[in-house]
């Protein structure tokens, strides 16, 4: 027989993936007393389509499998979709954006219906892409992770986490997209270098007696809006230029509310002015900040990105709206010291492009103490090793400053 120069697979592969099927050549046997070999699939997002990562990833895995296979094994490769919420809601919504459907004009339980049905078309469509490029599961398995089985599997091992002390609920600086409406963890935050500004605010100082003392304090900021919530001024203990203003209190500009100087690290006496502004409600190290010295958190942007009634005058405003006005006063009022160009990295929602808030809210977070210390004494005392070596730096440093991780969200 004499072999064609071009192979054309739409003309042999589709019959013989469907005799696979058909033959359940892979089904996995219960019976069986061969030596068991599992994998479960990584399983895919029901968001669209399979790309050119999956099939990387398939392939090394229908290798492995394959392999253990041929060597006898009763094999195992159970195959599934993933419900993933957050990214499934945002394909939804755009879908019902180009109809010009709102979420909020549908309601839960006709928006859920929706998102029921795109998981049938997009999670049937990437089972069927799966089939066709042969790769050997077990299909008479097939799960989905919303199913009551697996639904249960998850409850289990929270509620064993939380028994352990390894999850819990609580009032935790988290990444907040405004637009989404929803906490994000840092594995979902995009980060966007840009040119900003950096606005210098003279803070009028005040004696004990709550007089002006006709000293200032010069702080800079990146956010002027944020400055409506500061509840301190931070000064390192070990800067000279300070020592005099210790124990001492500034007003704060625009809202005539009295705060502490307080001495903290956090203020570095090599940058900029060597003060820094504390805003516990709306900066990750502002927050730590606050906790040390058992300031109060006054919240002035809300979870839709706009001013609140702790914001004063500026109340209901967006929050660049109200920077581009609170800047406008305080020059009006002679307390803006200057602006200068500043390099800045934005965090946006990795899936809207939302500039993101850092917002103070109640969720539940997987403590990432103990991970750490076992993880640092592996490559401490040899039983792991990083190459090339000069990475072991930036290891230790990622293991050290890693936050507890946001697992809850807020979705429909």
């Amino acid at each position: 027989m004499q072999l064609e120069k071009v192979y054309e697979p739409q003309r042999f592969e589709p019959r013989w993936a469907q005799w696979w099927l058909d033959e359940a050549l892979y089904a996995a046997d219960n019976t069986s007393t061969k030596p068991m070999f599992s994998l479960v699939i990584p399983p895919p997002n029901v968001t669209g389509s399979l790309h050119m990562g999956h099939m990387l990833e398939h392939t090394m895995i229908d290798m492995v499998v394959r392999w253990r296979r041929m060597c006898g094994y009763n094999t195992l490769w159970l195959p599934g979709t993933d419900h993933a919420g957050i990214a499934t809601q945002m394909v939804v919504e755009r879908q019902l954006g180009q109809q010009g459907i709102k979420r909020l004009d549908l309601g839960r339980e006709k928006f859920e219906e929706k998102v029921w049905e795109w998981k049938a078309l997009s999670g049937g469509r990437i089972v069927e892409q799966m089939k066709r490029t042969g790769a050997s599961c077990d299909w008479t398995r097939e799960r989905f992770t919303m199913d009551e089985g697996l639904s249960r599997a998850v409850r289990e091992v929270f509620v064993g986490l939380w028994e352990r002390g390894l999850v819990y609920r609580g009032e935790y600086m988290v990444n907040w997209c405004p637009r989404c409406n929803t906490a994000l963890s840092d594995l979902e935050v995009a980060h966007d270098d840009t040119q900003g500004s950096l606005w210098h605010i003279q803070y009028p100082v005040i004696d004990a007696a709550g007089a002006l003392t006709g000293d200032h304090l010069v702080v800079a900021t990146t956010r002027p809006e944020t400055m409506l919530g500061d509840t301190g001024v931070a000064i390192n203990a070990k800067d000279e230029r300070y020592l005099h203003l210790h124990g001492l209190r500034v007003r704060l500009p625009l809202m005539n509310r009295d705060i502490p100087i307080i001495l903290d690290d956090l203020a570095d006496p090599a940058f900029g002015t060597g003060v820094v502004k504390v805003t516990p409600a709306h900066d990750p190290n502002d927050f730590e900040a606050g906790k040390r010295h058992n300031l109060p958190h006054v919240k002035v942007i809300n979870e839709h990105a706009q001013m609140t009634a702790e914001a004063g005058p500026y109340a209901g405003m967006d929050r660049f709206d109200a920077r581009k006005k609170i800047v406008a006063d305080l020059e009006a009022l002679g307390l803006l010291a200057g602006i200068q160009p500043h390099n800045l990295s934005v965090t946006k929602c990795d899936r809207c492009t939302t500039i993101l808030e850092p917002l103070v809210s109640k969720q539940w977070f997987v403590s990432m103490k103990p991970s750490p210390r076992k993880a640092m004494a592996a490559v401490e005392d040899g039983r792991t090793t990083i190459e090339p070596e000069q990475w072991r730096t930036t290891y230790f440093h990622w293991m050290r400053n890693i936050r507890d991780w946001c697992v809850s969200r807020q979705l429909w």
